[in-house]
């Protein structure tokens, strides 16, 4: 479980970097299903569909590395 744990910190390190930095996947915010909303002097955001397209790949890439170590 260790592992996993450290491998799960490694990425989201080099995701943490990948946007400070300023590497940019240029459909991630912008997928049918988000939420945009812009008024006058309001804007209100929810990237819905992106969240949830994250979690899925978050969850597939757990699902692989359990599958690898035995679990």
């Amino acid at each position: 479980m260790g592992k996993v744990i450290v491998i799960i910190g490694i990425i989201i390190i080099a995701i943490g970097l990948g946007i400070h930095y300023g590497v940019r996947i240029p459909w991630i915010g912008r997928l049918p299903g988000d939420i945009l909303i812009q008024r006058e002097n309001f804007t209100f955001y929810f990237p819905l569909t992106t969240g949830i397209l994250i979690s899925l790949l978050i969850m597939g890439i757990i699902y692989i590395i359990r599958k690898i170590n035995g679990g």
